[in-house]
């Protein structure tokens, strides 16, 4: 018996020590203390880069961004085409592949970007779940449409360029009526509850999940990180102001998609991170309507003024 408990001792010095599996990396709503995982504060052990100094999200304060007259709007090409495209539950959020590859021009950005994928991120049954703020202010869900430069033929080729990827990033906020635009989406959620399902969204348009483009002039760029591991510092980002309206039962639906282990998808966003240092700009879109207002009240007074009694 003595025998045994000294070979015993012997090999639980000799074999090495395992670790208990931890994912590489999780939202701080899948962290507990039952399933522990590296929650945001913790992203670095998944990959160095989320530590780095240009990381997002980030909260826009409006009034210290800068005004820059080259942000023209953009030109959206190929948004309007009907596509049939992959559309997954990955586990950490809905993702679409865009098989056709629309583009973006205009925006000051150098050359074309073409449409990669999308995907969301939202928080618990309609509330708090964007990942950029504006004023402290969170939307209940982002849509991010990520582009790459024309360049490159794949997307980790295009991480790899300093200026290779563009994301444009579009809020939510709740409507009282259904956006019945949005209903080949809800449809496809609710045949992919579970990690790793997927279908096919059928028939869709870029254009049709976005606002009119009349209304994307007013928007906020600035330069920044994917906003999950490898939180790589590559994406031009462009985060517009006007929402898009969804009820809040459309909402509800994303929260009823499941994480890996069962429990609902919720909560999928990264906190914002600091600035560090890092100028937010807009676009002159804002400050030439206003502009224009206070232009014609003027001209109209003076003309009121000038009538004779």
């Amino acid at each position: 018996l003595i025998l045994f408990h000294v070979w015993s001792i012997l090999l639980n010095m000799w074999l090495p020590y395992v670790s208990p599996v931890v994912p590489d990396w999780c939202y701080q709503s899948q962290h507990t203390c039952a399933t522990p995982c590296n929650g945001p504060e913790k992203w670095y052990h998944a990959n160095k880069d989320c530590e780095g100094r240009a990381q997002s999200p980030i909260n826009i304060v409006h009034r210290k961004t800068l005004t820059d007259e080259r942000l023209t709007p953009f030109q959206f090409r190929k948004y309007q085409d009907s596509f049939s495209g992959l559309i997954k539950n990955n586990g950490h959020s809905v993702q679409v592949n865009v098989p056709h590859q629309p583009y973006v021009i205009g925006g000051d950005l150098e050359k074309p970007y073409k449409v990669v994928q999308f995907h969301l991120h939202w928080g618990k049954n309609g509330g708090p779940g964007s990942e950029h703020t504006i004023d402290g202010e969170q939307y209940p869900m982002e849509l991010h449409i990520v582009h790459m430069n024309e360049e490159h033929s794949t997307l980790e080729d295009a991480l790899k360029d300093p200026i290779g990827v563009a994301v444009l990033g579009f809020f939510y906020e709740e409507s009282l009526s259904a956006n019945r635009k949005y209903d080949p989406v809800v449809r496809a959620l609710q045949r992919i509850m579970m990690t790793g399902a997927n279908t096919t969204l059928v028939s869709v348009s870029l254009e049709q999940l976005i606002p009119p483009q009349q209304n994307l002039s007013n928007y906020y760029r600035y330069k920044g990180s994917l906003t999950t591991p490898g939180c790589t510092e590559s994406v031009i980002w462009t985060v517009f102001e006007k929402p898009i309206p969804l009820s809040r039962d459309q909402l509800r639906v994303f929260s009823d998609l499941q994480f890996k282990d069962g429990k609902p998808m919720v909560g999928t966003f990264r906190p914002v991170q600091p600035l560090n240092g890092r100028v937010v700009y807009r676009s002159g879109g804002a400050v030439v309507v206003a502009s224009t207002a206070i232009l014609l009240a003027s001209v109209t007074m003076a003309m009121g003024l000038s009538q004779p009694d």
